[in-house]
């Protein structure tokens, strides 16, 4: 564990947390942040705005899954009707956010949490107005770096977004999410990324890849991050076999239940397919037997019984005095129709207090506040 993470445990720990971690990472990197007094009315007021956020957030998610239900049974309102009761939810938060504002047009963190809110609701260009506001009153706050980053690498310039997820990360290394989505942007915009930083294709491939081995040491335990960073390898040719096999296996280790376990048992056996080693491809699917699994499954077995054929008929030309041909490791993954997707979704974060550091070896999850 680094020195940082060590005195962030000891930090937590203090009479006062907030002010023991802001002075805590004053000291290590010469970063002052600015951590809100839970005491003080503009706080109070702004979590109190922040929390009905949340909850009309969670109401307008449930309602929708109601009425998807009733749907499927010929019932449920009509969408219209639907949307002006959503819209007319969301228009009280917008109203709060704007009194707020009105109160305490200087709150950095009020102007986050509402470019966040817009951004939720699918006005961005209000949010990164929003956002803009709050990182010239708190420009040490690594949250809003991180969500002008994500703006950018969405709308571009994409180079805005790497330079912002890079001064994210300088203000607070120890949050996995900052990472993460730089990780993911790097890996989705490679031309842009071999311009920027003056690398190849295979060189940006390794940063992306570096970026979410660090966020995976702060969240050892983030099954959807180390999944993304396994997956991630699909798009590299050629394929790092080996790599992709680890990075597979430590994803196996760490899943929290059977239907995630035969998820990462498909990746697997698809990997090994492809790098020729059928037996053990077998035994992964053989593994497998939730019936959401099970066109995936029939796809990969036909695959394998095709690909042993082909192996077959490689080993039957050899000539009669040469070592036996083991089959040859290529680099065209079989096709994987409807696997569970890339994940490249930036996650948004309205805080600057660091996360509690993980209290485990293996892996803890991404701060959305």
């Amino acid at each position: 564990m680094s020195n940082l993470a060590l005195g962030l445990l000891s930090a937590l720990l203090a009479t006062n947390p907030p002010l023991a971690v802001s002075n805590l990472v004053q000291q290590q990197t010469g970063v002052s942040m600015a951590v809100p007094n839970p005491n003080d009315p503009e706080t109070q007021a702004l979590d109190k705005v922040m929390e009905d956020d949340d909850a009309a957030m969670d109401e307008v998610d449930r309602w929708i899954r109601e009425n998807q239900a009733f749907a499927a049974q010929g019932g449920g309102e009509s969408r219209t009707e639907l949307n002006r009761r959503i819209r007319a939810r969301l228009d009280l938060v917008r109203a709060k956010y704007e009194d707020f504002l009105k109160r305490y047009p200087n709150s950095a963190r009020g102007h986050l949490a509402y470019g966040t809110f817009l951004n939720d609701i699918g006005e961005e260009e209000a949010a990164v107005t929003e956002y803009q506001k709050s990182r010239e009153l708190d420009p040490n706050n690594p949250a809003v770096w991180n969500n002008l980053a994500n703006y950018y690498g969405e709308f571009s310039p994409v180079t805005n977004a790497f330079v912002d997820y890079a001064k994210a990360i300088e203000l607070d290394p120890t949050e996995p999410v900052y990472y993460e989505n730089f990780a993911t942007t790097v890996y989705l915009f490679r031309k842009d990324a071999e311009a920027f930083f003056h690398l190849n294709e295979q060189q940006v491939f390794d940063k992306a890849l570096d970026l979410y081995r660090q966020a995976m040491k702060l969240a050892p335990e983030d099954f959807t991050l180390a999944t993304d960073y396994a997956e991630s390898y699909y798009g590299i040719k050629p394929l790092r076999t080996n790599d992709a096999l680890a990075a597979w296996t430590n994803a196996l280790n760490i899943a929290h239940n059977d239907f995630e376990r035969e998820g990462v048992l498909i990746h697997l056996a698809r990997v090994k397919i492809a790098a020729g080693r059928f037996a053990e491809a077998q035994a992964h699917l053989d593994a497998v037997t939730n019936a959401a699994y099970a066109d995936l499954k029939q796809r990969l077995e036909r695959n394998l019984v095709e690909r042993e054929k082909e192996a077959a008929r490689t080993n039957a030309l050899a000539a009669p005095a040469a070592a036996p041909v083991v089959a040859p490791l290529t680099n065209a993954v079989p096709a994987l129709p409807n696997a569970p997707p890339f994940s490249a979704t930036l996650a948004k974060t309205t805080t600057n207090v660091p996360p509690d550091p993980p209290s485990a070896t293996n892996l803890s999850t991404p701060l959305k506040h």
